[in-house]
């Protein structure tokens, strides 16, 4: 996939992040005003200082209005942009390159999503209805199906495939218990786990990411200037976005045990961070675990497992918090819960915090200090049918 990039030309200098929970008391100004005064004080600058704002927000407001009425922005461009759960990533995406093309020095990009109130309980694309040949399907069954299909193809029994996924949400639900701005802040035990009654396929509850109300913020500059506002800038490696055609739902071989569009983002992204060897290079990964099988899925797409042995990686305990590649070390959705607008953007408030060492001790990656790399990921859609997007930033 032809990709210039922007390799370091584009800074974070400042980031913002309200915890995700159900916050009745709290409206999306509320969100969007802690957000973004958390990002401008993190950067030493005033909402004057910044020149222009992406807004991501999927259900929660219909243009750049929803921010520059709250925010009280007078004379800015204010952009509203959705492109499924990669909406967060969408708006970094967009504020990036326009510092970086030069047509503003310092830019906001801020994603947020209040749902919680307006009945809203769980993922779905809210398809408009046509001839009747789309899917009927919801996100969880959807989802429900990459784990039988992947365990039919590397041998994997029901019972390890019930631990295997008990794992990885035991290992997010303890990440999560450690970080106060997690939604859910309890460690879960692998047995309690395999025992929930399935909602889904073979899915529980406890499998399935939650719904959350939240925001993130940050601010962007030119790599050149991003000594003025800290000592310890994040710059940006790599940001990719594909968006497949769907084919995958009409084709007959499509096995559901890959994401064609995780792996061309993945692979665009490395090319364009010079990354060679993700197991190695990366600190951590926040990925798109919107249900526990994503997550097995995507470290194989993303490059951090082999095709087939993600399962044993997870078991091992590779992708814990003091494992050889952290992945989620803030709990990720299934602790955080999923405010589409904004978890692009909380993730990489957890690449900010981790890479420039500010994560407390008791959350803090093994790989903290010896490799100077993150990654996150979102998908949006469903298997067969998704966007798919790639960051990577580093600290030198």
């Amino acid at each position: 996939m032809p990709s210039h990039g922007i390799r370091d030309r584009v800074a974070i200098v400042g980031m913002g992040c309200t915890r995700f929970a159900e916050h009745w008391d709290k409206g999306v100004d509320e969100l969007l005003l802690d957000a973004a005064g958390e990002a401008f004080a993190s950067a030493g600058v005033t909402r004057d200082d910044v020149d222009a704002y992406w807004l991501g927000t999927a259900q929660s407001g219909m243009s750049g209005m929803t921010l520059s009425r709250p925010l009280r922005l007078r004379g800015k461009p204010v952009t509203r942009v959705e492109n499924y759960c990669a909406t967060g990533s969408e708006a970094l995406r967009q504020a990036a390159y326009a510092v970086a093309s030069g047509a503003y020095d310092v830019a906001m990009a801020i994603g947020v999503e209040k749902v919680k109130d307006s009945g809203y309980q769980g993922l779905n694309a809210f398809p408009i209805p046509d001839d009747g040949t789309q899917r009927t399907l919801t996100a969880a069954a959807m989802f429900s199906m990459v784990a039988p299909a992947y365990a039919r193809r590397y041998g994997v029994s029901e019972t390890e495939m019930r631990t295997v996924l008990a794992r990885i949400a035991a290992k997010n639900h303890a990440n999560g218990a450690r970080n106060p701005r997690a939604q859910f802040r309890k460690e879960m035990p692998v047995e309690r786990l395999r025992a929930m009654p399935a909602v889904a396929g073979g899915l529980s509850v406890f499998d399935c990411a939650g719904v959350a109300d939240g925001a993130a913020a940050a601010v962007l500059v030119r790599a050149e200037d991003a000594a003025r506002y800290t000592g310890r800038p994040l710059l940006i490696k790599a940001l990719s976005l594909v968006a497949g055609d769907g084919s995958g739902v009409t084709d007959p071989s499509y096995d559901y045990t890959s994401f064609p569009e995780v792996a061309a983002s993945a692979a665009d992204a490395y090319a364009q961070a010079g990354v060679t060897a993700p197991r190695e290079e990366l600190a951590m990964a926040e990925v798109h675990d919107c249900f526990t099988p994503t997550e097995l899925v995507l470290t194989e797409d993303l490059g951090l497992a082999d095709r087939g042995t993600a399962w044993k990686r997870v078991l091992s305990g590779d992708f814990d918090r003091d494992g050889e590649l952290p992945v989620n070390p803030d709990g990720g959705l299934k602790a955080f819960g999923h405010p589409v607008g904004a978890s692009g953007l909380r993730m990489m408030f957890e690449a900010w915090l981790q890479l420039r060492g500010e994560a407390p001790p008791e959350r803090r990656i093994s790989t903290s200090g010896s490799r100077s790399l993150a990654l996150t990921h979102n998908l949006g859609g469903y298997p067969g049918e998704m966007v798919s997007f790639v960051s990577i930033v580093g600290t030198s």
